[in-house]
């Protein structure tokens, strides 16, 4: 058994003479959420459309669940779930009769739909409101059901395409909590958004797509200590202990006036623990330091020449 929920090698796509996929590879682990970034017109939507049958590549292979997305697209359609942007459910369904609608498309039977409907209401917070309708419900209620829907038949990957745009910071974060209480259970989670913070609280790893090529994967944190920018913060009780850290450490700049200087780092506990050794070794104390790393919007600006709030925009 494979620990890889998605594979994709040399994914192609082109519209016209318009390449919008120019051949990108995923490995994406089982039980982890996977990141793709990617300013708008990067073919983040394409690759999802791919992956789940909804659009056929033009070159490269992909499989998802073990299948082939193009010879058992059936078998991908049953392992997995799609949540798209914009909530899918019925205004004219109370919320219970949205679930009870999806158990009955599965064909899950009477008992076991009324099994699975009953535990989703719970599970989601929904129950008190369950018989009202869907069109009473507010943002954050109305992508809670919609997941929910995704989940009544059990799907072992789900692909979420920015779900918690528009929602208010509360429901942004009770949504982060589902999410990661779905991969605590096994489940993996293909994620497009638009909040950087977002991938950087949720995903295992990130890809950053741009005019159609993948231009950088990594864990958060490896992808900040691609981007120049990074370094601790030293602070020192006087001025002559800043004054000898400054001479033995030549990269640095001191800021005489806060008595702390600013050096160079790629923050690793290796690179850390090398400074706090070299004061070590001239008995220079320290009276705090700080460890400063770019975030994942220095990192979309480096590598897509655009902001993350520029280039969603676009």
């Amino acid at each position: 058994m494979t620990d890889s929920a998605i594979t994709a090698s040399g994914l192609r796509k082109a519209y016209q003479d318009k390449a919008v996929l120019a051949g990108i590879d995923l490995d994406v682990r089982a039980g982890t959420v996977f990141s793709l970034l990617g300013p708008n017109g990067a073919g983040k939507t394409t690759t999802v459309n791919i992956l789940t049958t909804l659009l056929k590549a033009d070159g490269g292979t992909a499989r998802v669940a073990g299948f082939d997305i193009a010879s058992e697209t059936r078998a991908v359609r049953a392992a997995i779930g799609v949540t798209g942007q914009f909530a899918s459910v019925d205004d004219l369904l109370t919320g219970e009769e949205n679930l009870r609608l999806m158990a009955d498309l599965l064909h899950l039977g009477n008992d076991e739909g009324e099994r699975v409907v009953t535990r989703l209401l719970a599970q989601f917070d929904l129950a008190e409101s369950a018989r009202k309708m869907a069109a009473t419900y507010s943002g954050g209620m109305r992508r809670k059901l919609d997941l929910a829907m995704t989940l009544v038949g059990r799907p072992r990957i789900i692909f979420l395409d920015e779900p918690t745009t528009g929602l208010d910071p509360r429901s942004r974060r009770m949504m982060w909590d589902i999410v990661r209480g779905l991969v605590a259970d096994g489940t993996t989670i293909f994620l497009t958004t638009q909040y950087l913070d977002e991938a950087d609280q949720l995903a295992d790893r990130i890809a950053v797509l741009d005019q159609g090529r993948l231009v950088a994967e990594g864990t958060p944190a490896e992808l900040k200590r691609q981007i120049p920018g990074g370094h601790v913060r030293l602070r020192f009780a006087d001025a002559a202990r800043l004054g000898a850290a400054t001479r033995i450490l030549p990269d640095s700049t001191p800021d005489e006036e806060s008595l702390a200087l600013r050096v160079p780092s790629d923050g690793g506990v290796r690179s850390v623990r090398t400074l706090l050794d070299r004061l070590d070794e001239y008995a220079i104390d320290v009276e705090e330091f700080t460890v400063h790393m770019p975030d994942l919007d220095d990192v979309f600006l480096a590598l897509t020449g655009h902001s993350s709030t520029e280039a969603m925009a676009r």
